[in-house]
């Protein structure tokens, strides 16, 4: 009798990467890590493919848990919706995915704690769409859409210092809809 494989280890997406050199940068110019180490450090950082590969890389680094997997929050469903609103709690790293779910997430009441908000989405036939806070800049061009192109409704002015939210993965046959709540 075969035994059954066991499932590789996620993948880290390329934002969790960026946000985990980031720090160590910081952590390099507040004089936490010297120079010898940082090299190592960065090398292990940049050719992590799994959460305990990048945790090794920083390992002892002051701060670091707001780069670690503990601050990336994954929700599957195969179907049905997500919706998040209301007042909850932003992680820095948002990975949703689903066969043929409708995804509403509504930032506009929540008090994001992290300058930037990486959110992945993977659906295959469910639309979301994303409401941002008043100050908030948005960048989806690291999103794959194979069948509708994303809309975004632009405020018609912006106000300083709201979060920047990266949008990245594959939508199939759906939409991701963008807008901005107003400060009313």
């Amino acid at each position: 009798m075969s035994s059954v494989p066991e499932k590789p280890p996620p993948r880290i997406s390329e934002s969790v990467r960026d946000s985990a050199v980031a720090r160590l940068q910081e952590a390099f110019a507040a004089g936490s890590i010297p120079a010898d180490e940082m090299d190592h450090r960065l090398q292990t950082a940049l050719t992590a493919t799994t959460d305990e590969e990048l945790a090794a890389a920083l390992d002892a680094v002051p701060g670091a848990e707001a780069a670690t997997p503990a601050a990336t929050v994954e929700i599957r469903a195969v179907g049905g919706r997500i919706r998040r609103q209301g007042a909850w709690r932003v992680p820095r790293v948002l990975r949703i995915e689903s066969r043929m779910a409708k995804v509403v997430l509504d930032l506009s009441r929540t008090a994001v704690e992290h300058p930037v908000v990486d959110i992945e989405l993977q659906l295959e036939f469910g639309g979301a769409r994303l409401i941002l806070p008043p100050g908030a800049t948005v960048d989806y061009d690291g999103l794959t859409a194979h069948w509708k192109q994303p809309v975004h409704r632009a405020p018609r002015w912006t106000e300083p210092g709201g979060p920047h939210i990266r949008v990245t993965g594959t939508m199939g046959y759906g939409r991701l809809r963008i807008r901005h709540r107003s400060r009313a």
